[in-house]
């Protein structure tokens, strides 16, 4: 209302009567009374529409980020994120060792399926998957491939956090040892398809003694990076009259300081002038007593036949069952150290199967020699098939159900680590499923009890 018609409106009610100007009060008021509902109404309604509108916006944002999330679109399909690849599941249990970064030395070259902290260490997302897999499982297996060429030498050196255990694959190798306090010096020589043994923190070496490239195929005790030193780098590292006064050479410290670290890593070691360097070189064979302590022949040992296949065993057994005597001093000394490993060959005969089964006490980490085949794993929540080659490293958790079989017209061969010292203890699907009662299966599976007779009773065998 303007100041105005409010001036009129008051001299109207100032010349009316008494009993006329209470009923234009009163329409006055009732006027009032009104656009007070008129505005609380209008307020309400503000109110409410704002509400609604946050509330739906925050459902949007909601929806919006779970569709991200997800890689679901907004015709329900679903895309994967913009910045981030899927890794199939099967790399938690296989690494394709031969993509992996090969490590040149002058004397050969190493490569690794292993846990990296540094992620940037890692050649692909697949192979991350995989180091990821073994650190979370706690597998206590880290495997590698050394390659010695002939005449090399892997440098004297020790690991900190691993007992070491190799599959000699091809050449001839002579080894050494040296144990702790009265430094008893075990050496020896191996040959393709023998097994070595380095209890942890034990100084060792390996020289390839023969004319072809030695190859070992290697397992470390650690789901974490292997620490290993080398006898040159701790050497180096030692300050020069230190040195002196441990080793005592004539000419004291000033002998130490002729010693010239080289540029590059020699961790596999070949001088360019090794014949001027060596004039006389001798390997000597200690006795069975010691050399058995770390040095198993597998090739040589018991075969273990099942229906798809054969193992051989480089393992503990509980008073030295089915072992000759030299046999029980590598299984003695497997059991008296700590985080040790059993080894196996495993052939399986074309299109035979290591038919499904679980370990109770012992990750698996096998690396396929020869041949091809298939593998399975069953955890909990995660079932994966896949092939596999040679070259190629698989991974079984403890207690995971799994198999491997083979699909080429020539044998599948693989080296196989568990990582007990103990005996290994197994279930097979054939022997779990006939151990549980008829009636009870029949109640599970919905079939009727007399069915279950269709499955034959599984032999007693040896074996895995």
């Amino acid at each position: 209302m303007d100041n105005q018609a409010f001036e009129m409106h008051g001299e109207s009610i100032q010349s009316s009567s008494k009993g006329e100007e209470w009923p234009k009060k009163e329409e006055r008021k009732g006027s009032w009374s009104l656009m007070k509902v008129f505005l609380v109404c209008l307020l309400a309604c503000i109110i409410t529409t704002t509400i609604g509108v946050l509330a739906l916006s925050l459902v949007y944002v909601k929806n919006t980020a779970f569709m991200k999330e997800t890689g679901v679109t907004d015709d329900g399909a679903t895309s994967p994120k913009p910045d981030e690849k899927s890794v199939d599941i099967k790399y938690q249990f296989l690494n394709h060792l031969g993509k992996s970064k090969v490590y040149n030395y002058p004397g050969g070259e190493i490569q690794w399926a292993r846990f990296r902290k540094n992620i940037n260490e890692y050649e692909s997302d697949e192979e991350m998957e995989f180091g990821k897999s073994i650190n979370k499982h706690g597998s206590k297996m880290t495997f590698g491939t050394l390659r010695i060429k002939s005449k090399g030498l892997r440098a004297p050196h020790w690991h900190f956090n691993a007992n070491e255990h190799g599959y000699l694959l091809q050449g001839t190798a002579w080894i050494g040892v040296i144990g702790a306090d009265d430094s008893v010096v075990t050496t020896y020589n191996v040959t393709a398809g023998q097994v070595i043994f380095f209890p942890r923190n034990t100084v060792h070496w390996i020289k390839n003694v023969g004319s072809e490239d030695c190859v070992f195929l290697l397992f470390f005790t650690t789901h974490e990076e292997l620490q290993t030193l080398d006898v040159d780098d701790a050497f180096f590292s030692t300050p020069e009259d230190i040195a002196a006064r441990a080793l005592k050479p004539q000419g004291g410290v000033n002998f130490i300081r002729t010693f010239k670290k080289q540029a590059e890593d020699q961790a596999i070691n070949l001088p360019p002038n090794l014949n001027e360097l060596v004039q006389n070189a001798t390997y000597v064979q200690s006795p069975d007593k010691l050399v058995w302590q770390y040095f198993y022949d597998l090739k040589g040992s018991a075969k273990y036949p099942f229906p798809g296949g054969i193992f051989q065993w480089a393992r503990y057994r509980i008073n030295g069952t089915g072992l000759n005597e030299t046999e029980k001093i590598f299984s003695e000394s497997l059991n008296k150290h700590e985080n040790t490993l059993t080894l196996a060959t495993l052939r399986i005969f074309s299109n035979g199967l290591g038919q499904p089964h679980f370990h109770f006490n012992a990750n698996e980490m096998g690396y396929v020699i020869s041949g091809c085949g298939q593998a399975g794993v069953i955890l909990s929540g995660v079932t994966a098939n896949f092939n596999i080659g040679i070259g190629d490293v698989i991974f079984f958790p403890v207690g995971t159900q799994h198999y491997i079989k083979s699909l080429c017209d020539e044998d599948l061969l693989l080296i196989l680590a568990y990582n007990t010292g103990n005996q290994l203890e197994t279930l097979r699907m054939n022997d779990y499923f006939h151990g549980t009662a008829d009636h009870i299966l029949a109640q599970l599976f919905w079939k009727e009890q007399a069915e279950f007779k269709k499955f034959p009773t599984p032999a007693k065998k040896s074996g895995k």
